[in-house]
């Protein structure tokens, strides 16, 4: 890859950077968007992060994909350096010691049990065979002595960790402090990890040289706006699209700590200013982007919806069949969950309506379908007698997924209320619909509103099993009877990524009014005589673009 210029001069529209802090895949949303820059004229470059923190490249489509290894350090907190001498004064120090120890005990039990073997199978007029076997019992009471106390040891530095959640009356008058001292910039002290991604991604930004950069959701805006800073030192100028996929004051941060979301926040807040456009999933969520962060006008939307056409991708790699994975025949009323697996996604009551709903299996696509949550979820199951009829997959490609997730009688979004799940179509939706699968969703505002619209599927209270199991009899008593909203004309053509994409590309030409560029062939271009910008072309930036 080259310098500035090279991108004109091999003929593209101008060079995208886009940004996401994962490993692409099983992001389809970023895949896709990778891939229909790309197809529009644009030399793409997607910088993901290595999940085993070894480089790795590939090509998408006519995009390129470079997955950066990302050492984390600063994701350690002072604390974890140091030793619990109050609350745990036997624990092992937090140097590794631990593991070591473990081992080693490990290492010498497995000794002693081949000295074991060795003495049982000796012959009877050994010389001391007596004494030798006696010693080796006392040493092996010595070994599970020893191993009972590194353990105990093991287990109180577990404890010492675990322990500290950032939420006791220190860490809140820590946090506090940061943000009345340093205001925005408090994040440096509350998250210094943020940092980890700058120090991995910076560099390679600045060598590619982008013409715009599209920086997928909150920690990746700073990234982008340090990179816009950086150029405009040296005399070029950087278009930033934020695409922010969540309203992070709404999200629910994983562990229990009271520093990480006003730290998020902060980090947010004090980059958004250089965001020249910003995009997002739903018209909730841009309208609480706009207030949040006073925007001069509403985000683009982009909807998270599923292409109708994968090209090449489709006949290399057909879909895997869901119910021959499940092992029921076509007959077996077949219920379908796909996506995150977590507590707030409220799998659980898909297990606890089974017995009141006899002969119906669950599908559970997630993504880790041997994760902690997941192997909770199958154990209720089994306390329940119902384990045969709950299945845990794993994720298909995504261009594989609409035709995959066809083979289920419906599809079921059981999400709690969260901010996030009230202002939003979730990716599933628009799969399940393009599935031709009737709904089963709780609840929440948007998604709630649109199927009670549209007539495809059932709404249930969030959390209430009978209300659920009332739901799924009426979806699978009339299946067709739901079916039959995706027929009212335009509804799935308008939820297709193909009709994003198109939004996608505006967003673009209206950041870079200079580089038009031809349609590629075959990519759909704007109609004859129409603004190629469209109603956008007037629209200020989002952002400031400080």
């Amino acid at each position: 890859m080259g310098t500035d210029g090279t991108a004109a001069a091999a003929g593209f529209r101008g060079r995208v950077v886009m940004l996401v802090d994962n490993g692409v895949n099983g992001d389809s949303r970023v895949q896709k968007t990778a891939r229909s820059a790309a197809d529009a004229g644009w030399e793409v470059v997607l910088l993901g992060r290595s999940p085993g923190g070894v480089a790795q490249s590939w090509r998408l489509g006519d995009a390129e994909v470079r997955l950066l290894a990302m050492p984390d350090p600063l994701a350690r907190r002072r604390h974890e350096f140091r030793r619990a001498w109050l609350r745990w004064p036997l624990a092992y120090p937090p140097s590794g010691i631990a593991a070591h120890r473990q081992q080693s005990v490990k290492a010498w039990q497995a000794d002693l049990a081949v000295r074991a073997a060795q003495l049982s199978v000796a012959d009877p007029a050994t010389a001391r065979l007596a004494l030798r076997k006696r010693l080796l019992r006392a040493e092996q009471t010595a070994a599970k002595l020893t191993r009972t106390w590194v353990s105990g040891r093991y287990w109180m530095l577990t404890q010492a960790r675990q322990r500290r959640r950032f939420r006791n009356p220190w860490d809140l008058a820590y946090t506090k402090f940061w943000q009345a001292v340093k205001g925005d910039g408090a994040w440096r002290r509350l998250e210094p990890s943020l940092w980890d991604y700058e120090l991995a991604y910076g560099p390679v930004l600045d060598e590619l040289a982008p013409d715009l950069i599209h920086a997928n959701d909150f920690r990746m805006l700073g990234v982008a706006a340090r990179a816009k800073i950086r150029a405009a030192a040296r005399g070029r100028e950087i278009k930033i699209v934020w695409d922010a996929h969540e309203f992070l004051p709404g999200l629910k941060p994983w562990q229990d700590n009271a520093r990480w979301l006003p730290a998020h926040r902060a980090h947010e807040r004090e980059y958004a200013p250089y965001a020249d456009a910003v995009m997002t999933v739903s018209d909730g969520l841009a309208e609480l982007l706009r207030r949040e962060h006073g925007l001069s006008s509403m985000p683009d939307v982009v909807l998270n919806a599923p292409a109708a056409d994968h090209g090449e991708l489709t006949p290399d790699a057909p879909a895997p069949d869901l119910r021959a994975l499940c092992g029921v025949g076509p007959d077996t009323p077949l219920l379908v969950y796909s996506g995150a697996a977590a507590k707030q996604r409220g799998l659980d009551i898909m297990v606890d309506a089974l017995p009141q709903l006899p002969g119906v299996h669950v599908a559970l696509v997630v993504n880790k379908p041997t994760g902690p949550y997941v192997t909770g979820v199958l154990a209720r199951a089994a306390r329940l007698g119902v384990a045969d009829r709950v299945h845990a997959l794993p994720y298909v490609a995504h261009w594989q997924v609409v035709p995959f997730l066809s083979g289920a009688d419906a599809g079921v979004i059981p999400i709690h209320h969260w901010p996030n799940h009230e202002i939003a179509l979730i990716t599933k939706f628009f799969e399940y619909s393009h599935a031709r699968l009737p709904l089963v969703v709780s609840d929440v505002k948007t998604m709630a509103g649109t199927v009670r619209s549209t007539g495809q599927g059932e709404v249930f209270r969030a959390e209430d099993v009978a209300d659920y199991v009332r739901a799924v009899r009426s979806v699978l008593g009339d299946p067709e009877r739901y079916r039959a909203a995706y027929d009212r004309p335009g509804l799935l053509e308008s939820w297709t990524w193909e009709a994003q994409a198109e939004v996608l590309d505006g967003v673009y030409r209206r950041l870079l009014p200079d580089r038009p560029g031809p349609t590629p062939s075959g990519s759909p271009g704007p109609a004859a005589g129409s603004d190629p910008a469209g109603s956008e072309a007037a629209r200020p930036a989002v952002g400031a673009g400080t």
